[in-house]
């Protein structure tokens, strides 16, 4: 139960108007401390939207929902999820969106696209439409880094593994343009395509407004883009007096309750899906989730979730939620293991990709039994890189000495006291190698694929969910629910009769109690910790530390 849950309001049988404001934010994930927790305590959560909406879509109490559509810092995908909750909502009940501004002069795009999953869209007079595509960008960083004596060097598989080009390159290849140009062009080209239909315009016509934005509120009306101009007061005016209620059934979403579905799901007894989780850089042992806002995955907690679900008789099938740029490979390999028991076990896994499920994101995505992305996820960069950044002459600008000694006579080779040494890099090679032959070799038996048909689409190349599914490495584009729909598909239980169960998820006091061994119920559990702050404030500053199977970066689109 998470905090949302707890702030639920039982409204009892007075007419119910659900708001989401998108300027109060999304929780994706949980916060990470008490105090996080207490300053997001007026935002609502996507677990929570998921479950509201689909509840309150058949609560007769409920008469619609409006949005607040403004630029957040919710990614697109998880934007592209929210649109589908609400298409979904809408086809039982009211709905209507409403901007000040749909962006000022920039960054509009994704708000408008979540504003057109709604029947009805105002906009303030003085806004407009600022839907002008998408532009990304990398600063490289190599000319600084020399400049200050440090010399980055980095093996990569293949042309496409541009992750370590932020440091070592003084440009961009031509490789790394082509997959940039292509993964924008596919995600506003996704875009377009939902706003038209949602619209019911041409596509024609949404890319003339994108080449044309921003489009004041005349001409968006005109064309079709907006249905109704007008201040936030006079739409709700308009809208509650439509819709036959008074401001008083008001409610945030994630403040709705319906008692009488919570006591039908707490009576609901016998099959389950678990729900296993995987956010952030991938690593071995059992990882941090920092107080500054950062996490990562640690192997050995999403293992321990995953034989939870493996123990648990009530559990069918697995939904296996992933939102990772990657991070080390025999972490990734070390998941990847426990998926494959499941299945063996004959429990279906369905992987969820949320924002980014890359390089070790995907690792541990491609042996489920079915993939699930959202057509603007970030997926593929089947590749590995590897190297260092060496201080030898940053040392000596300062006028440091370094002394090292050296036993074994590889012992050095990552060192950042020197540069790699022919043997060095004979080693390096040999390493990067042997990881791009295991990755693509298993992405080929995992997919059903034919080697050679696979390694062309790896490479190291990123790939949005749109162009992953027409190449084989997704199955379906959706969100979670669907994701959950084919686990029941896949297992063959009905999902009005099955719960979405967290594995890995007690109580505060089943947590202040320690695990018995490592195949305890206990195992998959943790506390927040302090560590890794120091890798969360590099994140922040934009430098990154990458394990070998990490994608290049990230693209959001407010």
């Amino acid at each position: 139960m998470g905090i949302s849950d707890i702030l639920s309001k039982v409204t009892g049988d007075k007419p119910i108007v659900l708001e989401l404001d998108m300027a109060r934010g999304v929780l994706v994930s949980r916060p990470s401390n008490p105090l996080q927790a207490l300053q997001l305590i007026n935002s609502t959560s996507l677990a929570s939207l998921r479950d509201h909406l689909r509840t309150a879509a058949d609560d007769d109490r409920v008469v619609g929902l409006i949005v607040h559509a403004v630029p957040s810092s919710t990614t697109i995908a998880h934007v592209e999820e929210i649109a589908e909750l609400i298409e979904e909502f809408g086809a039982k009940k009211k709905t209507m969106a409403w901007a000040e501004s749909f962006g000022e002069l920039t960054h509009g795009l994704g708000a408008y696209h979540l504003a057109t999953a709604a029947r009805e869209i105002w906009l303030q007079p003085t806004g407009a439409v600022c839907i002008e595509g998408l532009e990304m960008s990398m600063t490289l960083l190599k000319g600084l880094l020399n400049k200050v004596g440090v010399e980055p060097q980095f093996g990569q598989r293949h042309e496409y593994k541009t992750a370590a080009n932020t440091y070592a390159a003084d440009h961009i290849t031509e490789p790394q343009r082509e997959m940039t140009a292509r993964l924008g062009q596919s995600v506003v080209e996704s875009l377009v395509s939902d706003i038209a239909r949602r619209r019911k315009l041409s596509t024609e016509a949404v890319w003339e407004a994108v080449n044309d934005a921003p489009v004041e509120p005349e001409r968006a009306l005109e064309i079709g883009l907006i249905d109704k101009i007008g201040y936030r007061d006079e739409a709700y005016a308009a809208v509650l007096k439509a819709w036959q209620v008074d401001p008083e059934s008001l409610l945030f979403a994630h403040r709705y309750s319906n008692k009488a579905e919570l006591a039908k799901k707490l009576r609901l007894k016998g099959p389950k899906i678990g729900l296993v989780q995987l956010r952030g850089g991938i690593v071995t042992g059992r990882g941090a989730r920092s107080a500054l806002g950062g996490q990562n995955a640690g192997a050995d907690v999403i293992d321990e979730q995953l034989r939870s679900a493996l123990r648990d008789d009530d559990v069918k099938a697995v939904v296996f939620s992933i939102d990772s740029p990657g991070g080390s490979a025999v972490a990734s390999d070390f998941i990847r293991r426990s998926v494959l028991r499941l299945r063996e076990a004959g429990k279906p896994v369905v992987a969820h990709m949320e924002s980014v499920a890359a390089s070790g994101g995907y690792y541990v995505a491609m042996p489920a039994d079915e993939i699930v992305a959202q057509a603007t996820t970030l997926t593929g960069s089947i590749g590995v890189l590897a190297g260092k950044m060496v201080t030898e002459g940053l040392y000596d600008k300062l006028g440091l000495v370094r002394e090292t000694i050296n036993v074994g006579a590889a012992a050095g080779t990552f060192s950042s006291a020197h540069e790699f040494t022919e043997a060095d890099w004979e080693r390096l090679n040999r390493f990067l190698d042997r990881v791009y032959l295991d990755f693509t070799t298993f992405a080929a038996h995992d997919r059903g694929m034919d080697y050679d048909d696979l390694e062309k689409l790896a490479r190291g190349r990123v790939w949005t969910g749109a162009d992953a599914k027409e190449r084989g490495l997704v199955d379906h584009l959706g969100g979670q629910n669907l994701a959950v729909e084919r686990a029941c598909a896949l297992a063959g239980v009905d999902p009005r009769r099955t719960r979405l169960a967290t594995m890995g998820e007690p109580g505060l006091v089943a947590l202040l109690k320690p695990a018995t061994s490592s195949e305890s119920a206990m195992g998959g559990a943790k506390l927040p910790s302090l560590e890794s702050e120091f890798a969360t404030f590099a994140a922040r500053l934009g430098v990154k530390a990458p394990g070998v199977l990490t994608m290049p970066w990230s693209v959001r689109l407010s």
